[in-house]
């Protein structure tokens, strides 16, 4: 009743419904079965909050898949149903086509590392099946349907690749829970939501926040072509710049504001002493070989995020938390997955891994928040000529993300969630 009465004006859509649901689940769990509950009645163990976390993670579960999902979505369809927007079909039609062809896309990329990691013959046994092209065949149509709601969901919130890429990563992890977690448990066996049973699935969870992301990058490509090719045909109404210039000046921004980044990384991977393995990569051994290698893969990082998130953040709170959420992907995607394969081996999606690793998790979220507050100031200063055309400002101010949307529930869903299962089941 509070969710409906203090967020009516805020939950437009199932969309944004599903996303305030899931982080208000998110919080109500971390407040009172992980957190007051323990306290009053006096079991909160020696280890404080991380024990009480892991004992009570089934809650967590439930929480997200029982209690914020459906509360979110009725909400969010109550909406639509009272106001009865008007659609048209192309604009369905994006949404449908859109997603799924992204979630075909990102699962084909993902493929060979789901293989690893014996996710195919899961899910070929749903229909009874132990093949790999059976397996094969289901994981695509799988995909493409949770591409399809993926667009459906969240064509409004999608505002350039950054956001996609956030939304597409927190739609990862719920289907985590909803999949590996719940759905294709074996009808002989019971529902199991411990922290055991998840530890055994870690694996999968890193390969759905990866497909997750890239879906979510994706289908921000593919409607931004939708959109270019059939509604964008007004030829008086032209860029301030062109496509190129202002490609090339987001990834100079990048790399300038990765510079920053990288340098606060170095700091941890000095401590950990974690810069010799990063020098491997090449062959070498000394560290300063190791902080060359660094500074450089900091700079590409720092170009896409540039391209990435243009635009996106409105002030510097929102733009940290893009910097985190960005850092948190790159460390599912970095240590736990490229690293591992440059060197020669097979992905590290295993807890053992993500322990090991933990330190760098640290750096990875110091490095996408420093580099979004120096990304964030470039691209003001940039911006101060464009707001001096009031045409040219009314047009940049509609591609800044408002406030009032639901990117802050989604922060504390990703970054809450996102951070706390490789350290419980780590």
């Amino acid at each position: 009743m509070l969710f409906g009465l203090l967020l009516r004006h805020r939950v437009t859509g199932p969309g944004t419904g599903l996303t305030w649901g899931v982080g208000l689940s998110f919080l109500f769990w971390l407040a009172f079965p992980a957190g007051i509950v323990p306290v009053l009645t006096g079991t909160m163990p020696s280890m404080g909050m991380l024990d009480a976390a892991r004992s009570h993670f089934p809650q967590l579960i439930g929480c997200v898949l029982c209690f914020g999902i459906p509360l979110g979505l009725s909400l969010g369809l109550w909406t639509v149903v009272r106001l009865e927007p008007t659609k048209s079909s192309l604009h369905l039609g994006r949404r449908v086509f859109g997603g799924g062809l992204a979630g075909v896309l990102a699962s084909w990329i993902l493929g060979k590392w789901m293989v690893q990691v014996g996710f195919l013959p899961r899910v070929s046994q749903m229909v009874g099946s132990r093949t790999n092209l059976v397996g094969w065949l289901l994981y695509l149509a799988i995909a493409s349907v949770i591409g399809a709601a993926f667009g459906l969901l969240f064509q409004n919130e999608v505002r350039s690749y950054g956001s996609g890429l956030g939304w597409g990563t927190g739609y990862g992890i719920l289907w985590w829970f909803l999949g590996p977690l719940t759905l294709l448990r074996r009808h002989s066996q019971s529902l199991d939501w411990s922290t055991a049973y998840a530890t055994s699935q870690f694996s999968l969870l890193v390969g759905h926040v990866l497909f997750g992301a890239l879906l979510g990058i994706l289908y921000a490509a593919i409607d931004r072509v939708c959109v270019w090719f059939f509604t964008q045909t007004d030829p008086i109404r032209r860029e301030p710049e062109g496509l190129g210039a202002a490609t090339l000046r987001s990834l100079g921004w990048g790399a300038a504001a990765s510079v920053a980044g990288g340098l606060v990384f170095s700091v941890v991977m000095v401590e950990v002493g974690f810069l010799p393995t990063v020098a491997s990569l090449v062959g070498g051994t000394s560290p300063w070989v190791g902080f060359a290698v660094h500074v450089s893969i900091s700079t590409l990082i720092g170009m896409s995020y540039g391209i990435l998130f243009r635009n996106e953040a409105p002030n510097f709170g929102s733009g940290i938390a893009w910097g985190l959420v960005y850092g948190l992907v790159w460390w599912f995607l970095g240590p736990l997955t490229l690293l591992p394969v440059l060197l020669g081996g097979p992905v590290t999606w295993t807890t053992k891994a993500a322990h090991l690793f933990l330190p760098s998790l640290v750096g990875h979220l110091l490095y996408g928040s420093v580099t979004a507050v120096v990304f964030l100031l470039l691209e003001r200063y940039h911006g101060r000529w464009v707001r001096m055309d009031p045409r040219l400002l009314a047009r940049e101010l509609s591609r800044r993300r408002p406030f009032g949307t639901a990117a802050p529930a989604l922060w504390l869903f990703v970054l809450g969630v996102g951070v706390l299962l490789p350290i419980v089941l780590g």
